[in-house]
């Protein structure tokens, strides 16, 4: 599903995006109320994260505008903990409403709640068991199995593999990949990503010189074919 996030605090934003991706989420940014409009009326979107306090134009008028014609689950975040500010942001038709500084933990909950309540989750939290082919990744545990049988995963190549699987036939390249599954913990050459995926196919495809699944978009980078 697809999430955007516009807030004008750009380390906040690739925060976010990256915990969102995460979880399996598309996520789209904007910095300003203007580029809200934007996106929101160009781009088909199941949720929107909204920061209240934005140049151009701010959250309230860009939360108001989208109402006019859409009813898509719209999360507003501010600095202020004023419950003016709180009631003013559900009268402009905010369905939610988080005072920075927060938890991400609590962010992702009031996103799948959202999701839930408005009938876009249901089929997202559905996919708890990923199976395609004879690859099958059961989330909740965490484990791998290829032909039925347990495949032993690093926890990187899981969420990897999770990730891929989530997004099928989406080329990401290196970098995206870089700083989706490895974030700020990434020291290391771009080149790690081609040893994830070498190492994935010997132990999920059944002939890794020749994947069925696991694929290489030459020049571009790698994607979950289906």
């Amino acid at each position: 599903m697809r999430v955007l996030v516009v807030d004008d605090e750009k380390l906040l934003v690739k925060g976010i995006k990256f915990n969102l991706e995460n979880d399996g989420y598309e996520v789209l940014t904007g910095s300003d109320g203007m580029e809200a409009l934007e996106i929101a009326s160009r781009e088909q979107v199941d949720l929107i994260i909204l920061d209240l306090m934005m140049p151009r134009m701010d959250g309230l008028e860009a939360c108001r505008r989208i109402r006019e014609t859409s009813d898509v689950p719209i999360i507003m975040l501010t600095a202020k903990a004023d419950d003016m500010d709180k009631l003013m942001g559900f009268e402009h038709g905010a369905d939610d409403y988080l005072t920075k500084p927060f938890n991400i933990l609590e962010l992702k909950a009031r996103v799948r709640a959202l999701l839930r309540r408005s009938g876009m989750g249901k089929k997202q939290e559905n996919k708890q068991v990923l199976t395609v082919g004879h690859i099958t990744l059961d989330v909740d545990a965490r484990n791998a199995y290829n032909d039925g049988e347990l495949t032993d995963l690093t926890a990187k190549e899981f969420d990897l593999m999770e990730l891929l699987m989530r997004n099928p036939n989406r080329v990401y390249s290196r970098q995206s990949l870089l700083d989706t599954i490895w974030g700020y913990e990434y020291h290391s050459e771009i080149r790690t990503v081609d040893v994830h995926i070498r190492r994935l196919r010997e132990k999920l495809e059944k002939d890794p010189a020749e994947p069925e699944h696991i694929m290489t978009k030459w020049g571009v980078g790698y994607y979950f074919k289906v």
